[in-house]
């Protein structure tokens, strides 16, 4: 018995020695197949902001000048022709924007003018008309003027132009023509020109022969054919 005894606590102290081993050995695995993850926050992506640009309105203005200006082709009056003038305006192909012209014609009393586009103002003795001219193009604007007494007079031409709607990029105009009346109009108050004196003037800046010219010519050519004629 006392074999046995001995046999069993050596059995029994080998197991307890052995037991802090196994169970270190469970530790060991558990720890080997378990796999701690620490959860690492995902940034929050912040939201692209595209900030629109305010476009800035572009500024109306004339690259290159325009030209507004008086041109006289009749400052003589009488009772076959009326004095006549042109409002010159060009707007040079460069420029983007149209030019607009806003023009006033003040005349002493016993002269009359008339012309496209133009019409009476409040005031007496003054016209007045507002022209359009887009880039790249010329507007002659033909301007009569009858009298209804002799002497010298000044037609007087006042007003403003701009680049397209910017009426604060205004330029002035100032500009006068004489005029000489050596004999009344015979109708100062009708609005057709007096004696075709806007088809004289086309004629000559056509460089075309006047029909009188013309007929002296063709009969020289046919007085020259019948000599030739009578010598052969």
């Amino acid at each position: 018995m006392n074999m046995k005894k001995l046999v069993a606590i050596c059995i029994a102290c080998l197991c307890i020695a052995a037991m802090p081993a196994i169970a270190q050995e469970n530790n060991t695995t558990t720890n080997g197949n378990e796999t701690n993850v620490t959860a690492t926050p995902t940034p929050t992506a912040e939201p692209t902001v595209t900030e629109t640009a305010t476009p800035v309105p572009t500024e109306a203005k004339f690259r290159v000048g325009p030209t507004v200006t008086l041109r006289p082709v009749n400052d003589v009056i009488d009772k076959s022709q009326d004095g006549l003038v042109e409002l010159y305006m060009n707007n040079p192909s460069l420029n983007d924007v149209t030019l607009t012209a806003d023009v006033q014609i003040a005349v002493p009393s016993g002269i009359h003018v008339y012309g496209e586009g133009f019409g009476y103002g409040a005031a007496a003795g003054t016209v007045a008309g507002t022209f359009t001219v887009p880039p790249g193009t010329v507007r002659t604007i033909h301007i009569n003027i009858k009298a209804d007494k002799v002497g010298d007079f000044t037609v007087q031409f006042t007003g403003l132009y701009w680049p397209g709607d910017d009426k604060d990029a205004f330029n002035p105009i100032s500009l006068t023509h004489p005029l000489t009346v050596e004999e009344p109009s015979p109708k100062p108050l009708d609005k057709e020109p007096t004696g075709g004196a806007g088809e004289t003037s086309a004629n000559a800046a056509n460089g075309l022969p006047l029909p009188s010219g013309l007929l002296s010519v063709i009969a020289i050519v046919v007085a020259f054919g019948a000599l030739m004629l009578r010598k052969n």
